[in-house]
């Protein structure tokens, strides 16, 4: 019934201690070995990600930075970066609000992160680039420093400062940029990125089921957050983990077991091992 799994990474495949776990990786195996292509969706840059699919092991594709980098068989498939411009005004409208800019940078999936640096009170930014070393590059002026489009601009911080500036963002950029939320209400922090107007994890999977010849009937997607929304919609099946914002979980879409208790070997064992029929 289903032919492609697309699956978040954080906080869907990956447990709270960012591990997959034993039950998930035989679920996974299984349905790969029934010819279940597997896709990963994430918010992720690549060389994050990329240590993901190979704790997976064979080759797994994946979609970074929220649908607007496609990577397969280790070669970028598709990139569409953020246009210079909005880039820069995105940027300064962090500067004006006191809200630390990261840069992804890299067009061939090299996962730079270009920094003027960050307040020592940003604690979730300040662990973000401590863990991505040695691919950050603190520079005088970001601004300046960019001499291609990025692939996105970055915003991280306390939820509600957070939340309203995706707001700010979203009213000066119009329709030069897609703005994304990622919450994490149990912690108190919230992520904002500013990519490509015309790109989104749900685009991104559009994309590869036309190149695979498949139908968004036959696609299960499965994701715990705000970036995933769309795309569980769109999704011939779509389910949420029961780990997500509580908003999230009032959306009407199906809720599975949490990250902690299996929810994706879940749906795999249920939904395509042993193939019942959702409703």
């Amino acid at each position: 019934m289903f032919k492609l799994l697309a699956l978040d990474i954080d906080g869907t495949l990956l447990n709270s201690d960012k591990a997959v776990s034993a039950r998930t990786r035989s679920a996974l195996d299984g349905a790969r070995d029934a010819g279940v292509h597997l896709v990963l969706v994430t918010g992720r840059r690549h060389p994050a990600a990329r240590r993901v699919a190979e704790v997976l092991g064979g080759d797994v594709p994946l979609v970074l930075h929220n649908g607007a980098l496609v990577v397969e068989c280790g070669s970028v498939l598709r990139c569409r970066p953020l246009p210079l411009e909005t880039a820069r005004r995105a940027i300064e409208l962090g500067r004006t609000h006191g809200v630390d800019p990261v840069v992804h940078y890299g067009q061939q999936a090299e996962g730079r992160l270009l920094v003027e640096g960050v307040q020592p009170r940003n604690t979730l930014l300040v662990y973000y680039l401590d863990k991505s070393h040695p691919d950050v590059m603190l520079v005088d002026d970001l601004v300046a420093a960019l001499a291609e489009d990025p692939i996105q601009v970055m915003f991280g911080g306390a939820l509600a400062a957070m939340d309203a500036f995706s707001v700010r963002l979203a009213e000066a950029l119009g329709t030069s940029a897609r703005i994304e939320r990622t919450v994490y209400p149990r912690d108190g922090v919230g992520i904002v990125d500013v990519i490509h107007a015309d790109v989104s994890k749900a685009e991104a999977l559009r994309y590869l089921q036309r190149r695979w010849g498949l139908r968004p009937s036959e696609t299960m997607a499965i994701g715990d957050n705000w970036n995933d929304h769309e795309m569980l919609e769109q999704a011939g099946l779509g389910l949420v983990m029961g780990n997500a914002d509580p908003a999230m979980l009032r959306l009407g879409l199906p809720v599975l077991p949490t990250n902690d208790q299996d929810g994706v070997a879940f749906a795999i064992e249920r939904y395509v091992l042993e193939g019942v029929r959702p409703g």
